[in-house]
């Protein structure tokens, strides 16, 4: 994560860049909050001269009917400025909320990794929610308070300059007062969604790991914890409450300070017939009517800094890498429903009509460590995985087989060496491109809650009924269909809670199947299958394996043992390669590894 100071450099640009697509909606509704401002200046002076007409016994029937008048079509404008203000802000937000999504989604693997999924929900579901009240109560407050003001200290002006004065000095108290209090808000709204973040982490992390925490009877830990965050977001939101309402105090007790001076300055003034009644009753008016403009600029100074702290922490994900993905233009508002569904075979049709045979991957010199390690993951690894076959990727747990996967996929770079895929760097091929063609079967499976459906063809979304059903028995999952009366469209439950291991790691390899690609990855693919199952998967991968590209990382050697090309990793690097018999004579460790899973 980036340090704050990188994120709030731009926060001013930012809210300019937020607020820039909507200006129209904007100006218009601070024409008509300005508007309905500007009637508000000019009521007191209509009640001077209805109070004037009064006094000289003349018909005041025509100053109540303007006085009537400005107090009715500034109360319409105000009720028009503030829906627009609002729908806009709510218009700001949504973009918000679609910007930091995508950005989520276009995140490189290892720096999605490195952040807590809760934080990240806080800050795309709390964080961008304040951009709305910086939209709707900031800017706008800013600039109708600030013409407010300054429209009413020149009008207090026109009335009377010796009370001005005297309005003046309160006023700079509390500018003074306000510049040493918003440096406290912005510090406390900042630690307050920070500590709303960490909340939300710590109750990820418990329901992540629910049945873990079941099974270990740590619930009152958990809870303890979680406890523990929510009271750290609960001293810092009261703390940003408290620094909030010393603000607002300290800005009506001077209004009410001003008037307490300027009722007995003017009194004083009036008794000595320096001013007349009328005056004074406009000034006091006046100085009542700045309770409005000085609220508005006090609240939007203090939303400006919470919303200042919400964009740090926006503009610290902005900062994380990307990868060279583009995704298509957000729907508008009032269309969103028309483009939800994608139409039937449109989305898959280019990855069913792939083009190309089964594909050739080379690895040159590769060097690749994880940040974390000490140890390089790889280390000048060389290896060449031919066109069309099966490839198996054995060796100890951290000899680097995972990686190998990664780097293919791009989900990580080398930092030593290239990889070529027929014979292309793959740093040339476009990230879409090159996923299109790599079917990839990671060790944690991911299942989704939805339909069967849904899951096998998440990657083809336009694939027929036919071509669904085709891979369900290719992958043994008719079973399943069964079970579920046949029906494709039956719901699965989270994280496929409702299936057996065995089940979810199928379901993933369907998934890649359905892709038709030129070069599938399986990852651990067997290690939730029994006896039955992986043989069946067995037989799976060895027809695949006739028409594309497969690489296979195995713990089971069984999986592996008619593989044209076995890799044995150890360290990073390649120690040898061959076939199982070939591997039993010539490899130590190769031969160690299939005497423990009695294979020799």
């Amino acid at each position: 994560m980036s340090t704050p100071a990188a994120g709030e450099r731009h926060w001013l640009r930012m809210i300019s860049d937020y607020v820039r697509p909507h200006r129209g909606p904007f100006v218009a509704a601070g024409v008509l909050l300005l508007a309905s401002s500007l009637l508000g200046l000019a009521q007191p002076l209509a009640a001077k001269a209805l109070i004037d007409g009064l006094t000289a016994g003349q018909g005041v029937g025509g100053a109540l009917a303007v006085l009537t008048g400005l107090v009715l079509l500034a109360a319409l404008l105000l009720g028009v400025g503030n829906y627009l203000i609002l729908r806009t802000a709510e218009a700001v937000a949504l973009d918000g909320r679609r910007g930091l999504v995508r950005h989520l989604l276009r995140l490189t693997v290892p720096a999605l990794q490195r952040q807590a999924p809760g934080d990240l929900l806080a800050r795309v579901a709390g964080d961008t929610m304040l951009l709305r009240q910086i939209a709707s109560q900031s800017l706008i407050d800013l600039f109708t308070g600030g013409v407010m003001l300054l429209g009413a200290v020149a009008l207090m002006a026109v009335v009377d300059l010796a009370l001005l004065g005297v309005t003046a000095v309160v006023v700079v108290l509390l500018v003074v007062i306000m510049g040493l209090l918003m440096p406290r808000i912005r510090s406390a709204a900042l630690r307050s969604q920070e500590s709303v973040g960490e909340m939300g982490a710590a109750l990820e992390r418990a329901l992540g790991a629910f049945t873990t925490m079941k099974a270990s009877g740590t619930e009152a830990t958990e809870a303890a914890r979680i406890d523990a965050a929510a009271l750290a977001a609960y001293r810092q939101g009261v703390s940003l409450a408290r620094w909030g309402s010393v603000a607002g105090t300290s800005a009506g007790l001077a209004i009410q300070v001003a008037f307490l001076v300027v009722l007995g300055v003017g009194g004083a003034r009036v008794a000595s017939g320096a001013m007349p009644v009328s005056a004074l009753v406009a000034f006091l008016l006046y100085v009542a009517y700045l309770t409005h403009p000085v609220m508005q600029l006090i609240g939007a100074s203090t939303y400006l800094q919470i919303g200042r702290a919400a964009l740090t922490r926006i503009a610290e994900i902005d900062a994380l890498p990307t990868e060279p993905i583009d995704l298509p233009p957000a729907a508008e508002p009032a269309g969103a429903a028309a483009v939800a569904v994608v139409p039937a075979g449109a989305a898959a049709a280019g990855v069913h009509e792939r083009g190309g045979g089964p594909a050739e991957v080379v690895f040159e010199g590769v060097c690749f460590g994880y940040p974390d390690r000490d140890e390089p993951a790889l280390r000048e690894l060389t290896l060449r995985v031919p066109a069309g076959g099966l490839t198996a990727l054995v060796g100890p747990s951290g000899s680097g087989k995972t990686t190998v996967l990664a780097l293919i996929e791009r989900f990580v770079e080398p930092q030593q060496g290239r990889i070529l895929l027929d014979g292309r760097p793959l740093a040339d091929w476009p990230l879409t491109e090159l996923r299109a063609a790599i079917g990839y079967v990671e060790q944690d499976v991911a299942v989704l809650a939805g339909t069967l459906r849904e899951n096998v063809a998440y990657a083809t979304p336009g694939a027929t009924d036919e071509e669904i059903r085709e891979v369900l028995r290719t992958t043994r999952l008719h079973t399943l269909l069964d079970r579920l009366g046949g029906d494709l469209d039956a719901p699965i439950r989270h994280r496929g809670l409702s299936l057996s291991g065995g089940e979810r790691q199928r379901i993933a390899v369907a998934r890649a199947l359905l892709r038709r690609p030129r070069l599938l990855l399986l990852d651990e693919v067997t290690s939730q299958l029994d006896a039955a199952n992986e043989a069946a998967l067995r037989e799976v991968i060895q027809e695949v394996s006739r028409r594309t590209t497969v690489v296979v990382v195995a713990h089971r050697l069984s999986t592996v043992l008619a593989a044209e090309q076995i890799v044995v990793l150890e360290n990073g690097t390649a120690r040898s390669v061959g076939s199982h018999p070939d591997l039993v004579r010539t490899d130590a460790l190769y031969a160690s590894l299939a005497a423990e899973q009695a294979l020799v």
